[in-house]
């Protein structure tokens, strides 16, 4: 083992990322001065309701979005939630045959959870195939499009766990000429911030935004929903956010939120440069010094942070608790499916047996790593492994074949 220094390694960026010092002190005059209730017509509510307008500016700006097409929620579930249960139950009152839901097998439970909810309620949901890295091939969408069946194609930008990039304006555009009226939906949430997108250039109609995913504060995010879209309100009350999600906004939140957009659109073009190399490093460091490691998902199209493993023999559980002891924060996968104790249905999904599945980690790196941390991670995670595999009845080489 290298000597145990106890350091302050974080590597789970996919999962939660922190707030940036500029947008924590863009927050803070909405926490203490500028509190007044943003549907009031005095200047305490007024103020706050113009830090609102300006944050929808910002989100907008860095999707290529008009600022009256962001709606502003408490974060990634909600919006997903919002784009498909609102889009479907919108569509359908006008249309009951357009009952055709159709999305992938490795979606976020964010979007597989509530279509489970809809097929309850009377709708098809078909759940189409990916390869071994994730991607979704084109041909396979438009084989299963019906022009007076479908209502909404949801397609995740970028996976959450392999890191996988979909083809979207392709994707998009398959929807749009085979799908008649079919909306096309994308959840973004690892994408935004770190990839560009133009949601008008892709032919996206709606996509799902989170704060915390690109150093804002958690508690917000967004919808973007295109103009002249009917949509359905989930939440009723006062009538927030053009009647479509009613509640006292989260000024801070949204204030911050639209900063850290602001702050990822000046800094997009930097940060995959940098944040590349350095997965690139990390990559290539482990795949040389560990045997039997394999990296998963696309090797071309994937997300600047992303670097998945499987590691031969080895619990991945096991070494995010070893890792920890280090100092240094990863993970196996979703944060959302670790809680629930459940093998990744994603890696499942891609065709992964149980030992590829149970040996996976997730490392999601940042601009605020370097070069020093990957080297010590690495150093720290060999030695692990190489712990564990003597302690394993299983040969790594063994699992492998």
């Amino acid at each position: 083992m290298p000597a145990e220094r106890k350091a302050t390694i974080y590597m789970d960026n996919a999962a939660s990322t922190r707030v940036l010092d500029e947008v924590f002190q863009e927050m803070m005059p909405y926490l203490r001065d500028i509190y007044g209730n943003p549907s009031s017509l005095h200047s305490f509510g007024i103020k706050a309701l113009q830090g609102i307008n300006r944050a929808r500016r910002q989100v907008a700006s860095l999707i290529g979005a008009k600022p009256n097409e962001i709606t502003f929620t408490s974060g990634g579930t909600e919006s997903d939630n919002l784009a498909i249960k609102s889009t479907a139950y919108a569509i359908m009152e006008s249309d009951a045959k357009r009952n055709l839901i159709i999305t992938t097998s490795i979606e976020h439970e964010a979007i597989l959870e509530p279509l489970k909810h809809l097929e309850k309620k009377g709708f098809e949901v078909i759940y189409l195939p990916v390869t071994r890295e994730g991607i979704l091939e084109p041909f396979r969408l438009g084989d299963s499009l019906s022009m007076t069946r479908t209502a909404l194609v949801s397609i995740m930008f970028a996976n959450n766990e392999i890191g996988t990039v979909q083809p979207i304006r392709a994707l998009a555009d398959i929807t749009h000429r085979k799908g008649g009226n079919a909306l096309f939906h994308s959840d973004a949430v690892q994408a935004v911030g770190k990839v560009p997108i133009n949601a008008k250039y892709q032919g996206i109609d709606l996509l799902s935004i989170s704060s915390h995913k690109l150093n804002g504060p958690k508690g917000a995010g967004a919808l973007y929903i295109r103009e002249g879209i009917r949509m359905n309100p989930l939440i009723h009350g006062g009538g927030q956010e053009s009647l479509l999600r009613s509640g006292t906004e989260n000024v801070h939140g949204i204030v911050g939120f639209g900063k850290a957009c602001e702050i990822a659109a000046q800094k997009l073009q930097i940060y995959r440069e940098d944040v590349t190399k350095l997965r690139d490093y990390l990559i290539s460091k482990i795949l040389k010094n560990i045997p039997y490691s394999r990296l998963n998902g696309s090797k071309s199209s994937r997300l600047p942070a992303n670097a998945h493993f499987t590691f031969f023999g080895v619990n991945g559980e096991d070494l995010i608790i070893k890792l920890d002891e280090f100092g240094i924060a990863a993970s196996t996968g979703s944060a959302c499916s670790v809680k629930k104790q459940k093998p990744s249905h994603v890696l499942k999904a891609v065709g992964f047996s149980y030992e590829e599945i149970t040996g996976s980690l997730r490392l999601s790196i940042g601009p605020q790593n370097t070069k020093d941390e990957i080297d010590f991670t690495v150093s720290v995670l060999s030695d692990i492994i190489a712990e564990l595999r003597n302690l394993s009845p299983f040969s790594a080489s063994t699992t492998t074949k």
